[in-house]
């Protein structure tokens, strides 16, 4: 599994675990995180909610089983989301922490996002949260997820440590962070940009992008590699690349994302082992500058 570089210095893989279905995984979990494992995958991705903590609770007690391994794996976990509002509060902060740091079983956390954007968020307050969760030593870096540029830059307003990373959707069909890009000074639909040009902003402050839902062809939709139904032309020309690389349409769908200069992050969110190694392929192949715009045009893109 190749390496990319965490906000520009920290080591990491370019396929991340995400860790939100660990809590419905058919097979056992030994074999899934080893799988993730074997694959050269050193990055694992959580939030409190998934599962309602049972997926943190799962992977505490496998890291419980391997101690370790602790030092070698980065933990990155998400807080911010509750039931019915969002909830930035300092006190909030500190408790989910706490309590992740609880089912996972270890004493720091790597890097925590701040899940959703809360309106009601004040700076200070967060940056309070931050400091004492660094000086205590429970939280080494700190990220956000979801967030647009000016989200940020209102965070950075009060908070001193820097924002490492911003988790985005982003796949194929939803292509958003680079659709409005191409169409710069254009009056169609696909120049409408959603994101205060995001990718643009993350690239030039060094915060790396963590592409979620990778292979779903929207808001939890479902996959889109294999729907020939609704993405036929699609499907074919990743037929076509897995053809020529030598790898299965799914880590077609992966290099994508990684070829991108921006060395975007992949979360996948299987548990499934043998999914797991099919997708790990798309990290070892480097699209053409033409297959990745070949690509992009077969999702129903046009460009100017």
């Amino acid at each position: 599994m190749k390496q990319i570089m965490l906000a520009g210095w920290l080591p990491i893989s370019a396929q991340a675990m995400g860790c939100m279905r660990l809590d419905g995984a058919k097979e056992p979990v030994d074999r899934v995180i080893g799988t993730a494992l074997e694959l050269g995958i050193n990055f694992f991705d959580h939030a409190d909610i998934y599962g309602g903590g049972r997926c943190e609770e799962i992977f505490g007690a496998y890291l419980a089983g391997n101690p370790s391994l602790r030092e070698k794996i980065i933990i990155q976990t998400k807080c911010g989301i509750r039931r019915g509002f969002f909830d930035f509060s300092k006190e909030h902060i500190l408790e989910s922490v706490n309590a992740s740091l609880k089912r996972l079983r270890t004493d720091y956390i790597d890097i925590l996002l701040l899940h959703r954007p809360d309106t009601l968020m004040e700076p200070g307050e967060v940056a309070e949260a931050f400091d004492t969760l660094e000086n205590s030593g429970k939280v080494r870096y700190f990220g956000v997820s979801n967030h647009n540029p000016m989200q940020i830059e209102l965070l950075k307003t009060a908070v001193r440590q820097p924002i490492v990373a911003d988790q985005l959707q982003f796949s194929i069909p939803e292509s958003g962070l680079v659709t409005s890009g191409l169409n710069v000074n254009m009056k169609n639909d696909e120049s409408f940009m959603h994101d205060g040009s995001a990718l643009e902003y993350m690239r030039i402050k060094g915060i790396t992008i963590q592409a979620w839902s990778p292979f779903q062809g929207g808001f939890f939709e479902g996959p889109f590699v294999g729907n020939r139904e609704k993405y036929p032309a699609l499907n074919d020309k990743l037929d076509e690349m897995s053809a020529k690389y030598g790898v299965p349409p799914v880590a077609v769908a992966a290099a994508w994302i990684l070829r991108h200069p921006a060395k975007i992050q992949l979360i996948s969110g299987s548990v499934s082992p043998g999914r797991m190694r099919d997708i790990a392929k798309g990290a070892d192949i480097e699209l053409t500058r033409e297959d990745w715009y070949d690509i992009y045009r077969s999702a129903g893109f046009r460009l100017p």
